[in-house]
């Protein structure tokens, strides 16, 4: 098939009509009429993501959640992930390692991203009021070696940089699922949850990572991942934690509990 015009074609081929609405919503020509746009701007928040697929990088699931309770809140996002290799591929109908592949955690999160995205070298503070970092396996893999080395694990540097930059600006930093635990290694006294820390007859499967999250030397606290009590909310270092899939249980549960932590992340940039 033809490819698409480009939007500038597109919009100029509907004809006069529409240039005249345009005109009549903006009296002061099209350039006004942007200018009012960005005044009406939301919370500019970066998502960082790890790569695509629960087992060796983004929890999917877990990102569109964040990214439409995002847009229900008006915030302005950009994508992020780091130009380095996953630590390994799951071949997710099996649940095992595919030995012979090999990808790249920008790359791979670029399917999430569709295709906008950003290597996590460019992160600035200056240019978001807010950061977020959805789960899956990734966080423990890609940003950290956490699912290997536990609480001596080591953070990817520019995801340490960016925790850090974003701390010591006073801006708020939102993790759900495993992702809490790059908060607590890198933030000093951080407070967070990651659900429950005993497994519950397998409701709370992950239940040990609460464990690490206290040798780490940081506040592990209990909570639920439903709708009523979904988020901890560590006001003194602005971070927001929610279980997510840490927890067995249904999926709107998952995704409110994370509307949750957004919306207190949106709350504390105070825009």
């Amino acid at each position: 098939p033809a490819p698409l015009p480009p939007p500038s074609a597109m919009l100029t081929s509907r004809g006069p009509a529409l240039c005249t609405a345009l005109r009549r919503a903006a009296p002061g020509g099209l350039a006004s009429f942007h200018s009012s746009a960005q005044r009406c701007r939301g919370a500019r928040v970066a998502v960082v993501l790890s790569g695509c697929g629960v087992y060796d990088g983004t929890e999917i699931h877990e990102a569109s959640a964040v990214l439409v309770h995002l847009s229900r809140g008006g915030a302005e996002v950009q994508m992020y992930a780091p130009d380095v290799p996953q630590m390994h591929v799951i071949d997710h109908s099996k649940g095992q390692p595919a030995e012979a592949e090999s990808r790249n955690v920008l790359v791979e999160s670029a399917r999430i991203a569709r295709g906008k995205i950003t290597s996590l070298a460019k992160l600035t503070t200056a240019d978001h009021d807010a950061v977020i970092f959805p789960g899956g396996f990734g966080a423990a893999k890609n940003l950290s070696t956490f699912a290997v080395d536990g609480k001596d694990c080591k953070v990817n540097r520019e995801v340490e940089r960016v925790l850090k930059d974003f701390h010591k600006a006073g801006k708020p930093i939102g993790l759900c699922c495993i992702s809490p635990v790059l908060a607590a290694k890198v933030l000093s006294g951080a407070e967070v949850t990651v659900g429950h820390e005993e497994e519950e007859g397998g409701k709370w499967p992950y239940a040990g990572t609460a464990g690490a999250i206290k040798e780490l030397g940081a506040k592990h606290c209990v909570k639920e991942v439903t709708i009523s009590f979904p988020a901890h909310v560590d006001t003194k270092n602005k971070v927001v934690t929610t279980p997510a899939f840490m927890c067995e249980t249904a999926l709107h549960h998952i995704f409110d509990g994370i509307g949750a932590m957004v919306k207190n992340v949106l709350k504390l940039t105070g825009k």
